[in-house]
């Protein structure tokens, strides 16, 4: 997905907006699987692994 090494932790907006991104990724990805057209299946399991660790992400700020 992305990484932090520049050690700054992303706002909760900057996440929500990156999980928006991922959502529209994961429909996109989900059309072309249903016609036929996704060339590597392994790019659904890696947007769908990259939601969840975006929720995580937020759900963790959020408990602070």
């Amino acid at each position: 997905v992305w990484s932090f090494h520049s050690g700054v932790a992303p706002s909760v907006a900057e996440l929500n907006t990156k999980l928006d991104a991922l959502k529209k990724d994961l429909f996109m990805l989900r059309m072309q699987h249903a016609t036929n057209q996704l060339d590597n299946p392994q790019k659904l399991v890696q947007t769908k692994r990259d939601i969840a660790r975006v929720k995580t992400m937020i759900r963790e700020k959020e408990e602070k």
